[in-house]
């Protein structure tokens, strides 16, 4: 055989031995990393859970808590936020109902956003504090009752008595006078029940406009652009609207419907009844439309923007995770991270969001059906004296109050559930990913 034969058969091999140990060293950075976080996560496993960390605090401490990254996350992010509208809501509520709270004293909106262990409310707390709030209302309208049962039992004994006078001209008046002075008293009730509904509502109003475009700006950081740019105009347009139908068609129309009730009632020869239970049934129909568009349509437009913004997240984290070299799945990861802290920082301020408008409508309500127990139970109690006009008068007034505490409740829980839908679609998209 040839020499130059001899050394190409003997140097032959040279290549295939560089190929292989280049495919060696191009796996062991991965084998050594893979070895690396085996032994990292058993060491975790066969570790106490109070060591079971990533890294540690600022303080040079270690957490317990593996969700703690986030948690410091959100809360940093919520440092940043400008939350002084919302904040003066919140104040104001303080000012005027935080004395009924457990204590004395309600806490502040970040402890409300972010309550520690052992410091947050329960339902016990407010329930407790609408209870108070009741009994205080009771004992202040005290006064309003006994008026209304003494001057009611005056006007029925003017009538009772009105053969006894020679002229009963004198006692037509003087039960004509006092039965005019229950009805401006009935009248100035119902007004001041359907003021602070009023008030309750354009709070309400006020307060979505300060809190949707925070809301919605936070859930665009979660990656719901989609469902941001359908509910932002539905929600504003909704909100405005509602609260422009209630103040100046469904108020007025109740307001019509006691006043012709109570005309009914001064005569015997007119009556006007069926216009009056007209206009009521309009103001309900009226308002339960409102609900179910209100609700029918956000419904649609959240659902349908949390499936897009689903499937754009999980496209684009595919995406990154796969296609891009070397730091894809570490900054998909990382993304991962950042979103979630911002979906704790939206979860909070919806619920604190979802606190105070429960608030806001509920002490209202209660002053409502205050009154309008007031004005029922002085008709139960003067029915056995007679069924005269006055306890008709009564039971009117009662009843139109209760519709008026159905419109606020109606107002309190549309843009309850407006916050719980724009809430559950930025979750729903997250999830989705």
């Amino acid at each position: 055989m040839s020499r130059p034969g001899l050394l190409e058969r003997r140097t032959g091999w040279i290549p295939f031995a560089l190929l292989m140990c280049a495919m060696l060293l191009s796996f062991w950075p991965r084998t050594a990393a893979a070895a690396a976080g085996d032994e990292g996560r058993q060491a975790a496993a066969h570790a106490p859970r109070s060591e079971a960390v990533i890294a540690p605090d600022k303080d040079g401490t270690y957490g317990t808590d593996p969700g703690t990254l986030s948690g410091e996350l959100a809360e940093s992010q919520t440092e940043e936020l400008s939350l002084g509208q919302i904040e003066q809501f919140w104040n104001k509520l303080k000012n005027d109902y935080g004395g009924f709270f457990p204590e004395g004293e309600a806490p502040t909106l970040r402890e409300l956003m972010f309550p520690k262990d052992g410091e947050g409310w329960s339902v016990k707390d407010v329930l407790l504090a609408l209870a108070r709030f009741f009994l205080h209302e009771v004992l202040y309208s005290g006064k309003l009752i006994v008026t209304i049962v003494l001057l009611a039992i005056f006007t029925m004994l003017l009538e009772t008595m009105q053969s006894a006078f020679e002229r009963q001209a004198v006692s037509q008046v003087a039960y004509a006078i006092a039965y005019m002075v229950l009805l401006i008293i009935a009248v100035n009730s119902f007004r001041t029940g359907a003021g602070y509904a009023a008030d309750a509502i354009a709070g309400m109003v006020q307060f979505m406009l300060a809190m949707v475009p925070l809301l919605l700006t936070l859930l665009a950081s979660t990656g719901g652009v989609t469902t941001v740019a359908v509910l932002h105009p539905v929600i504003v347009f909704m909100v405005h609207s509602i609260g422009t139908v209630i103040h100046l068609v469904v108020f007025p129309l109740l307001f019509f419907s006691a006043v012709l009730h109570l005309a009914s009632t001064v005569s015997e020869r007119f009556k006007v009844t069926q216009l009056a239970n007209l206009l009521r049934t309009a103001s309900v129909g009226l308002l339960g439309a409102m609900l179910t568009l209100f609700l029918g349509v956000l419904s649609i437009q959240g659902a349908t923007g949390a499936i897009a913004d689903g499937v754009a997240l999980r496209t684009a984290k595919f995406v990154t995770g796969n296609f891009v070299p070397v730091v894809g799945r570490m900054f998909s990861d990382a993304a991962d991270t950042v979103l979630s802290a911002s979906l704790l920082v939206k979860n909070a301020v919806g619920l604190a969001g979802v606190v105070i408008l429960i608030f806001l409508c509920a002490f209202p309500a209660v002053k409502i059906l205050t009154l309008a127990l007031i004005y029922r139970l002085s008709a139960a109690v003067l029915q056995p004296l007679g069924d005269t006009p006055i306890v008709q008068c009564l039971q009117v007034i009662g009843k139109t109050l209760v519709y008026v505490f159905a419109a606020l409740a109606s107002v309190g829980l549309m843009f309850f559930l407006a916050v719980t839908i724009v809430l559950t679609a930025g979750n729903a998209s997250i999830l989705m990913r």
